[in-house]
C-alpha cells in the first residue's frame, strides 16, 4: 500500500486533492476545475475503475474480490452512462485537465503492476489499490469537484453519486479486512 501511495503522491491530481484534504504538500493550489473538466475527471476515474475491475475478474479466484470487482464494473458502468447522458443533455463536452491526465498516468502504472501479479499478491494489491483509489475519489468529490461545480443538475448528480462511492470504499475496506482475518496475504 505504501508503494501505491508513493506512486500517487507524484501526480498533480494527488497534489491538488491533497491540498483539499489537508495533507501537507509544497505545491500551490490549482484553479478550480470547470464543469467540462469535472465531467472529464469523472469519466476518466470511472473508466479506470472499470478497467481495474475487469482485470480482477480475469485474474482472481477469490470470491470476495470477484464480487467486489463485479460491483465495480457494473456500478461504475452505470455511473458512466448516466454522466454521459447528463453531459449530453446539458450540452457540456468533457474537457481534459491535468487531473484527468494524472489519473491516466497513474492508471498505466497500476495496471502494469496488476498484470505482473497472480493469486493472493494480485488480490491484495487490487484491494489495497481500490481502498486508496476510493479514498482519493471520495475526498476529491466531497472537497473539490462538488464545491467547484457550477451547473445545479451536475452538482446534484455528483452529490447523488457520492454515497455510492463511499459504499464502494466501505466494501473495499471490508474485503481488505477479510484478508487479515483469513490469512489471505
Amino acid at each position: 500500500m505504501t508503494q501505491l501511495l508513493g506512486l500517487l503522491s507524484t501526480l498533480s491530481l494527488v497534489t491538488a486533492f491533497s491540498l483539499a484534504l489537508g495533507a501537507p504538500t509544497l505545491a500551490e493550489p490549482q484553479a478550480a476545475p470547470t464543469d467540462a473538466q469535472i465531467i472529464g475527471i469523472v469519466l476518466t476515474a470511472n473508466d479506470i475503475d472499470i478497467s481495474y475491475g475487469a482485470s480482477a475478474l480475469r485474474v482472481t479466484r477469490n470470491k470476495g474480490v470477484r464480487e467486489f470487482a463485479n460491483q465495480m464494473v457494473s456500478e461504475h458502468s452505470t455511473v458512466q452512462q448516466a454522466v454521459r447522458k447528463l453531459a449530453g443533455k446539458l450540452k457540456i463536452a468533457k474537457a481534459d485537465s491535468d487531473t484527468a491526465a494524472g489519473l491516466r498516468a497513474n492508471a498505466r502504472t497500476v495496471s502494469a503492476k496488476l498484470r505482473s501479479l497472480k493469486g493472493a499478491a494480485f488480490d491484495r494489491f487490487y484491494i489495497d489499490n481500490e481502498v486508496a483509489y476510493h479514498e482519493l475519489v471520495v475526498g476529491a468529490l466531497a472537497k473539490i469537484l462538488i464545491p467547484s461545480v457550477k451547473d445545479p443538475q451536475l452538482k446534484a448528480a455528483l452529490e447523488g453519486a457520492l454515497p455510492l462511492f463511499e459504499g464502494h470504499l466501505a466494501h473495499a475496506k471490508q474485503v481488505q479486512a477479510s484478508f487479515a482475518s483469513t490469512g489471505h496475504m
